[in-house]
């Protein structure tokens, strides 16, 4: 089982060679793909031999290219991730409304319920006031608790002036921890056969990600109480990138066992799609963790 995550952040030649990741810098290094889990390239002067990129995809590594910036812009994503993807998208297709708005109501009560023990376990104010809004969530949550919740959450987090349209570090810690927590989401779909496009309450024409926006929300309380706990810079730097790279090999409880976030996430995924396939909201598995 893959487990590691390498970041390229020095101008590198990535090559493949005899099964391994060959990184040829000031030095080489080699990791064994069958080793990897994740490989962000955020040095913009790193070359990609093709054959690489071709063993990376059919390995289902989550491939991570950074921009300028060195924050995620791209990812490399399979055609054909499943033998059964023109069955699975007819499948998709024909999800009832009803069906996904219950699996989505779900989804929301399960994201407002980690933001309320995130706070709680901080000793912050508001969580009673989330929890109170679980038992308002009405089917689709055509009421938009989600909405209230999130203000609620984010100004007892982060502060009351606080906003998630400025820009600060804040901000660009959380916009990086989402963009990795996307990167897996979408591989765990693309894998199963599915489309990212079709989402369940997300509609925006221009994102072909509404499905992984849907599926990865009740993850993104984890990156909150990482960024949370950082010391509060100007810039975001290599170290707090690594620092929220880190947040994947966190352990969680889901089903009957620990895993790391990068595992729980492909078993969630998996049983959402399962549940919306089948119209039995028993199959969903959420994650547990010490908040």
């Amino acid at each position: 089982m893959s487990w590691r995550t390498v970041v390229v952040s020095s101008r590198s030649k990535l090559e493949l060679k005899n099964g391994y990741l060959v990184i040829r810098s000031d030095t080489v290094k080699r990791v064994h793909l069958d080793e990897i889990s994740v490989l962000v390239i955020e040095n913009t002067g790193s070359a990609v031999t093709a054959a690489l990129l071709e063993a990376l995809w059919e390995n289902k590594t989550v491939v991570i290219f950074c921009d300028h910036k060195r924050n995620p812009g791209a990812q490399l994503l399979p055609y054909y991730n499943s033998f059964d993807c023109s069955a699975r998208v007819n499948t998709q297709i024909q999800w009832t409304q009803d069906v996904k708005d219950l699996v989505w109501t779900e989804i929301i009560k399960e994201k407002i319920r980690k933001q309320a023990q995130a706070i709680e376990k901080l000793n912050l104010k508001n969580s009673d006031l989330l929890y109170s809004y679980i038992d308002e969530i009405e089917t689709g949550d055509s009421t938009n608790r989600e909405g209230h919740a999130a203000k609620v959450y984010f100004n007892s987090l982060f502060g009351s002036s606080f906003s998630r349209s400025d820009d600060c570090f804040t901000n660009s810690a959380l916009n990086y921890g989402y963009g990795l927590l996307l990167s897996l989401v979408n591989r765990e779909i693309v894998a199963n056969g599915y489309l990212t496009q079709l989402g369940l309450f997300h509609k925006n024409v221009f994102n072909q990600f509404n499905l992984s926006s849907d599926l990865m929300e009740p993850f993104r309380p984890l990156f909150d109480l990482i960024v949370y706990s950082m010391p509060k810079g100007t810039d975001l730097e290599h170290e707090d990138k690594l620092f929220l790279l880190n947040t994947l090999n966190e352990r969680v409880q889901i089903g009957k066992a620990k895993q790391t976030v990068i595992n729980a996430v492909g078993i969630y995924v998996k049983s959402i799609l399962d549940a919306l396939d089948n119209n039995d909201l028993s199959l969903i598995k959420f994650y547990e963790y010490e908040f």
